[in-house]
């Protein structure tokens, strides 16, 4: 049986079957290139070093067997910037050395190949799978609709919370969806969950405007967004903000 929870206030899951896991999503080492462009000026190696900060403080809590990156380690889609040259592979080599790494590639994994150190395992794009829980980037449909996948977790929307005049505008928050695997696996019956993480970068949500996240980029979610049968948001803290009647205020279908 697999149990999860999230791990206040981090934007990170423990799912534990036999073995303990700790889940991540959405870092974009490199996206500082965006707001330097702009004139805004932030230390790769201040935030980078915060990420492996966080991360030590969860391991060492939490001592997972391993911890799982589900998508867009680096910012840059096909190539490798030189800044993700330096960073994500100081990144992953130092977050090797204190637990097992498995990495499931994004879009913005193009190339990552080239920087992921041998001891980290690199799995297949179209996502793992531990017991009855399906791991995935959310940038493609699943291609595993088996039977036995009641749970789906992903990253990519980078779920934010924007409501004008809110206290808890602009913040990351979680997602959790309830739908029927039909809407989503045309031939499969049953209640599947849906969990969308929050992007573990703090930093990443000013990199692009506002607009961006007013639309869901995610074929899982467009597909499914119009039939939730329950939803809820929660901030980093696990305070309840939102339902399904919230969802506009961080997902939209895309048109």
């Amino acid at each position: 049986m697999v149990k999860i929870k999230p791990i206040y206030p981090y934007p990170a899951l423990l799912l534990q079957t036999d073995q303990k896991y700790i889940i991540i999503s959405d870092l974009h080492i490199g996206f500082e290139s965006n707001l330097n462009a702009r004139g805004i000026n932030i230390s790769s190696d201040t935030y980078v070093d915060e990420i492996l900060n966080d991360l030590s403080s969860i391991i060492n809590k939490e001592k997972p067997d391993t911890i799982i990156l589900i998508g867009d380690i680096k910012n840059s889609v096909y190539t490798i910037t030189k800044t993700e040259w330096e960073n994500v592979q100081k990144f992953l080599q130092r977050l090797s050395e204190i637990t097992k790494v498995f990495l499931v590639p994004g879009n913005h994994d193009g190339n990552i190949r080239h920087l992921v150190p041998r001891n980290v395992m690199m799995m297949s794009g179209k996502g793992m799978l531990l017991d009855d829980t399906l791991l995935t980037h959310g940038h493609t449909m699943p291609s595993n609709t088996s039977d036995s996948i009641n749970r789906l977790i992903m990253g990519h929307i980078h779920p934010v919370f924007l409501k004008e005049g809110s206290v808890i505008n602009g913040q990351r928050v979680w997602v959790y969806l309830k739908i029927n695997k039909h809407d989503l696996f045309s031939n499969r019956k049953g209640i599947l969950d849906i969990i969308v993480m929050p992007s573990f970068n703090k930093y990443f949500y000013n990199s692009i405007h506002d607009s961006h996240y007013k639309k869901s980029i995610s074929p899982i979610i467009k597909k499914t967004i119009k039939n939730v049968s329950e939803g809820i948001v929660l901030t980093l803290d696990g305070s309840i903000v939102g339902d399904e009647s919230s969802l506009e205020q961080v997902i939209y279908e895309a048109p």
